[in-house]
């Protein structure tokens, strides 16, 4: 693979963490990944260079008998087995699980504590509002969340799913209040769903200086290269959300495709790969996220922070997903 050694660390917005530029998804630990799976791809994303590990206390309730918090309880097993938890830059986030819906404060502070004790850690490093919560006004979610920071339960603040407005809203809250501002921005954002460029969400975390890592960088897979035709989707060992990454076959899919394998082959590199450094040098980007059920799945994630894309080759994988 042509590669440029190891990419540079980045910083999280304006805090004091530093990463290196590739985000693991934890939604798979406990739902598509069992305990030694979860364990296993956790050890090699770390002596693979990586270091930034991100879940959230919702994960996964969705999967039949599971009643969420199962990916923060195998990180924490994981942390307490390796003693390693001074290694990792860990990310979760409050509103989806069950037993803590929402983002009032008595119900941050309490699902706070709860991951804490799942995760076996006495500090999350980046913890962010899930989803918006319109029940609850915004300057008590914004206070609760910078109390969290002033505790040391938290040390660095990040926002998920939000729109631009709420976004800046949450900013301006903070000032007038002397809060602890954001430093990071979670959006749905990759090659085939771009929105983020321009729904208002760059342009607020080019404003903010906020670190964005952006969620299904792979498209469900599609942007892995594993779906080519409608029959990939049905194969035998097909992910769950297979079904969903075909409804990008489409003749803008088919370009994006060709675009990256050209792409992949000047660098003889996985598509995963080029897809994710397409995402990662992106502005405002820090990291995509991408996540791995297995072992054979995380060397080409792995492979994208060793590999830098030329402005040719980025323009030319942009055209094709106009």
């Amino acid at each position: 693979m042509t590669q440029a050694g190891q990419s540079a660390r980045t910083r999280i917005g304006t805090s004091d963490l530093d990463i290196a530029p590739l985000a693991l998804g934890g939604n798979v630990f406990g739902w598509t990944a069992d305990r030694a799976a979860s364990f296993d791809v956790l050890d090699a994303f770390l002596a693979g260079g990586g270091d930034f590990v991100d879940t959230a206390d919702g994960y996964s309730a969705w999967a039949p008998g599971n009643s969420g918090g199962e990916s923060e309880t195998i990180i924490g097993e994981w942390f307490a087995e390796r003693r390693n938890r001074d290694s990792v830059v860990l990310a979760t986030k409050v509103s989806t699980h069950p037993d803590f819906s929402g983002l009032a404060p008595a119900n941050v502070r309490a699902a706070a504590d709860a991951s804490l004790q799942r995760l076996q850690t006495d500090r999350i490093d980046l913890y962010y509002a899930h989803f918006d919560d319109a029940e609850t006004p915004l300057e008590e979610t914004v206070a609760v969340f910078s109390e969290l920071v002033d505790s040391g339960k938290v040390r660095a603040i990040g926002v998920s799913n939000y729109t631009a407005d709420r976004v800046a809203e949450w900013f301006r809250i903070a000032r007038d209040g002397g809060y602890h501002l954001p430093v990071a921005l979670q959006p749905h954002y990759n090659l085939v769903e771009r929105d983020f460029e321009t729904n208002g969400l760059r342009a607020v975390a080019e404003e903010e200086g906020l670190a964005v890592f952006p969620y299904f960088s792979l498209a469900k897979g599609f942007l892995a290269g594993k779906y080519r035709d409608a029959d990939d989707a049905t194969a035998a060992g097909a992910s769950p959300r297979a079904g969903e990454a075909a409804e990008y076959l489409d003749d803008r899919g088919r370009a994006v495709l060709e675009a990256l394998d050209a792409a992949a082959a000047a660098h003889d590199a996985p598509v995963a790969a080029v897809s994710l450094v397409w995402l990662r040098q992106q502005p405002t980007v820090a990291a995509p996220i991408a996540s791995a059920r297995n072992l054979e799945q995380l060397p080409a994630l792995l492979a994208s922070l060793s590999l830098e894309l030329s402005d040719a080759e980025l323009a030319n994988i942009t055209a094709a997903s106009a």
